[in-house]
């Protein structure tokens, strides 16, 4: 009877001790860029590639949905058990733990930021095509070096969604996608870059991306770099132009490979986020001593 009880025990103990398994590839670049082909080679047939929607799987990267299974743990047993009552079926016939590990790496990965799964491709190629002839230097700083006409793009793949960095470069209509992240957390919304182009009352003409306007100003970060404070009342024209700076068909101006190193390269900028310290501030709005 004892024998019985201890092995119900154990029994019962060891889901709880599975559960708190933790992937041990979670960051590795190149256990994720294996697990990444692991799935694009045995998983396609039922999901997309690279995390999309399928025509029998639901899509393991959709924005904004909510997921039954979040830890390394369930995302492991659901690919090497299968999901019961679904079309999910086992994989531990294909696939050993270790394999199972890296694609759990790379399914969790696809979740979060860029960073969590960087692109595939040639990264020191995809960092001379942004200063060379993707002419991304024109406008975006990275550590430093670059123009400060556009955003700084030092922390692109920290803050921003592989699919997000992708729409911005070939869709004119995109956004942030949310939430995302090594921790869970809504990603901040893109800031808007309107050009604008003023002509002075003593005919100088400035063009650039609007900073900032009320009723009597306006400051322009013009294309020469400089920061121009304009009197409204001292402008003989104000036009705001429809469209902005940044290009939207890198896919067309670059060749496959250019742009899949560039992507590379954009996907490993910057750090992962992490949950930051709650702001603690005394009654009355007067700091903690």
């Amino acid at each position: 009877m004892k024998a019985l009880y201890v092995i119900a025990v154990m029994a019962a103990a060891a889901p709880a001790a599975h559960a708190q398994q933790v992937d041990p590839y979670t960051g590795n670049t190149v256990a994720i860029e294996e697990g990444r082909g692991l799935y694009n080679g045995a998983c396609t047939g039922c999901h997309g590639i690279n995390g999309a929607a399928g025509e029998i799987g639901p899509g393991l990267a959709i924005p904004g949905r909510s997921y039954a299974r979040n830890t390394d743990a369930q995302i492991f047993d659901a690919i090497k058990q299968g999901i019961p009552e679904t079309a999910m079926p086992a994989q531990q016939s294909k696939f050993n733990d270790d394999q199972i590990w890296k694609i759990t790496a790379y399914v969790k990965g696809l979740r979060g930021t860029a960073i969590d799964a960087p692109s595939p491709g040639d990264i020191v190629h995809g960092e001379a095509v942004f200063w060379g002839k993707g002419e991304c230097g024109s406008c975006h700083m990275v550590r430093g070096r670059g123009s400060v006409i556009g955003p700084d793009l030092s922390n692109l793949a920290g803050s921003r969604k592989t699919n997000s960095i992708i729409a911005a470069l070939t869709s004119e209509q995109h956004r942030v996608y949310g939430p995302g992240g090594a921790q869970p957390h809504n990603l901040v919304p893109l800031q808007t870059y309107p050009v604008v182009r003023v002509t002075t009352l003593d005919g100088k003409t400035v063009r650039g991306v609007l900073r900032n306007e009320d009723s009597f100003s306006m400051q322009i970060m013009g294309l020469d770099q400089q920061l121009y404070l304009l009197d409204r009342a001292k402008l003989k024209t104000i036009i705001y132009e429809p469209k902005g700076l940044m290009p939207t068909d890198y896919d067309k101006r670059l060749s496959k490979v250019e742009f899949d190193d560039l992507l590379a390269f954009l996907t490993r900028l910057g750090s992962a986020p992490t949950l930051q310290e709650p702001e603690v501030r005394m009654p009355g709005g007067r700091d903690p001593d």
